[in-house]
């Protein structure tokens, strides 16, 4: 409360009637650091913005985080759920005009859907929640590269490839925004970010394939030895204007999704820009066969973990436990893997009401302990060596209601209809969803997320432009990885979801989804009378696959378990 507060009195030393304060960083990445607006609101989410007004204080979130939104932040903010409400319908132009924001965090389209062209909106190029409170920053981690039997591909490859579909731009430069297209067109990595091995680092790629390189340059003394490829040289991130100033050419190509205020204010004052999809993020959704064989690798060593830790909490007849000390032993069962590294997401152990928040996490103000009736949803992953996972389960302790049970047989029935999707009819992530949501749809129920997202390879576990949900038209390709994460939550009382991740694999012309995830489906959550055949035929083959893949990485009585699953 003090450093909102805070805030409010630079409005007047700023002239201005209202600042932005969004959960992205400069680099745009999902896990933020520093996180500001978790430092002026208290909300812990992934996604979200607020507005600081010298009389109102807004918060946009969309429907994932209605729910905690209002818990974490709900006393000082008023809670506004896109895309149903934008700023430009919500502020009063009569009172508030002059709105400030810091130029590294936003871009110019962002501003645009949001503001249209009602408000006077001033960049201020010194950050109002910095002034007011710094947050620690993490010391210095070196970028790595990856070996090419890791990721299949070598960069010098990936740049030709890269460099294909950029002479149709018809552009001299090209300007690489994103540091996770960095990662993969360079085949490095970093540690600049929790949960993501992220380096933060862009790119200047010149029509003579000369590529500029923009970083800490504390972190790359081992990268720079290791990239194969001799026209690359390194700068920081301070002298990017110098090297603009020295490039010979007329056309710039950006990302504006991606890009900037301040770096495209910097490139139209030189060049002329042309606006693009940076090509990257198609590239690296198609994944080789070396990546799926990978993370094939890395699911089964994840399937074990999750396993383990199934058979654990479904024997564990001391209901002592609380959703804290789960989500630590779930880590415990990970880390016995030499390949394991760290979560990929903050992992969500939500028992009971706790259950219906979405993207809930555990801490030791809303910490509850595992009750008998609970339901029990845990939606978890890691970053491995060689693969990220990302799966949920729900489990029961005791013979649940029929409604409870009817609802998640429900969701189940729309995740095998994902799973079993024919992709050579429907391809396209809008119309895959509304198989997902019919189910449910019969009893006038729905979830407020997308049915799944993108995943990358030792990378985000969020990845575009694939996904399946109602507004994705992206076509589903042979080599992507998505989620298939169908739901439901009723506030204060349960949460339901099942995730898997598949990838699309091509047999005989026939495109399909075929399960990475290998750990059991809680079948005492299941009414049997709701599944056709089909359908349980599915669950059987799909028990079945898991117990063949992990079982010899079980002691006696795990495997005893897992087979009565089947």
């Amino acid at each position: 409360m003090k450093n909102l507060i805070k805030v409010k009195k630079l409005l007047n030393t700023y002239n201005l009637d209202a600042y932005i304060i969004p959960k992205n960083d400069e680099f745009f990445g999902e896990y933020a650091s520093p996180n500001r607006l978790k430092t002026i609101s208290n909300f812990s989410g992934s996604a979200g913005f607020s507005i600081i007004t010298k009389f109102v204080n807004y918060l946009f979130v969309d429907g994932r985080y209605s729910i905690q939104s209002k818990m974490e932040s709900g006393k000082n903010f008023k809670i506004i759920e896109i895309p149903y409400h934008y700023p430009k319908n919500i502020l009063n132009t009569n009172i508030i005009n002059k709105i400030g924001y810091d130029p590294k965090l936003f871009t110019r389209s962002t501003l645009e859907r949001y503001f249209s062209y009602k408000f006077q909106l001033i960049p201020i190029n010194t950050n109002l929640v910095d002034e007011i409170f710094q947050e620690q920053r993490n010391k210095e981690k070196m970028f790595f590269k990856l070996d090419d039997k890791i990721v299949g591909e070598s960069e010098h490859s990936k740049i030709n490839r890269l460099f294909k579909v950029l002479n149709k731009n018809k552009s001299d430069s090209i300007f690489i925004s994103a540091p996770e297209n960095v990662a993969w067109l360079l085949n490095i990595r970093g540690q600049d970010n929790p949960n993501s091995p992220i380096p933060n680092a862009r790119l200047i790629i010149d029509n003579k394939k000369n590529i500029y390189f923009f970083s800490n340059t504390k972190k790359i003394k081992n990268i720079k030895k290791q990239i194969k490829y001799n026209k690359i040289s390194f700068y920081k991130f301070e002298e990017f204007y110098n090297i603009l100033s020295k490039l010979n050419t007329k056309y710039f190509a950006i990302d504006k999704l991606t890009c900037s205020v301040f770096y495209e204010s910097l490139i139209s004052s030189k060049f002329i820009i042309n606006y693009f999809e940076d090509p990257i993020y198609n590239l690296k959704s198609i994944k080789n066969k070396i990546e799926i064989e990978n993370m094939k690798s890395a699911h089964i060593k994840d399937g074990v973990a999750l396993t383990k830790f199934l058979y654990w909490i479904k024997q564990n007849k001391n209901f002592g436990f609380d959703e804290l000390f789960l989500e630590k032993k779930l880590e415990t069962f990970r880390k016995a893997s030499k390949d394991y590294l760290y979560p990929s997401f903050n992992t969500i152990a939500g028992s009971g009401p706790n259950s219906a928040i979405i993207h809930y996490r555990s801490s030791r103000k809303t910490n509850r302990k595992i009750k008998k009736k609970d339901i029990f949803l845990c939606d978890s992953g890691g970053q491995y060596k060689h693969g990220t996972t990302d799966v949920t389960r729900t489990v029961c302790f005791s013979k649940p209601n029929q409604r409870i049970k009817d609802i998640f047989t429900r969701v189940l029935k729309g995740h095998i209809a994902v799973a079993t999707n024919n992709l050579n009819k429907v391809n396209k992530g809008y119309l895959i969803d509304k198989k997902a949501r019919a189910p449910l749809g019969k009893i006038n129920l729905d979830y407020g997320h997308g049915t799944g997202h993108g995943v990358g390879f030792f990378l985000n576990v969020h990845e575009g432009p694939q996904s399946i949900s109602k507004y994705n038209s992206i076509e589903i390709k042979e080599g992507m990885i998505i989620s298939n994460e169908p739901g439901y939550y009723e506030e204060g009382k349960f949460g339901i979801r099942i995730e898997n991740l598949v990838f699309v694999e091509k047999i005989n012309k026939k495109l399909k989804f075929r399960n990475l995830t290998m750990a059991p489906i809680d079948k005492d959550l299941i009414n049997e009378k709701l599944l056709n055949l089909k359908e349980k035929n599915y669950l059987t083959k799909y028990n079945l696959e898991v117990y063949t893949k992990i079982s010899k990485f079980l002691n006696r009585h795990e495997k005893n378990w897992l087979r009565n699953s089947i």
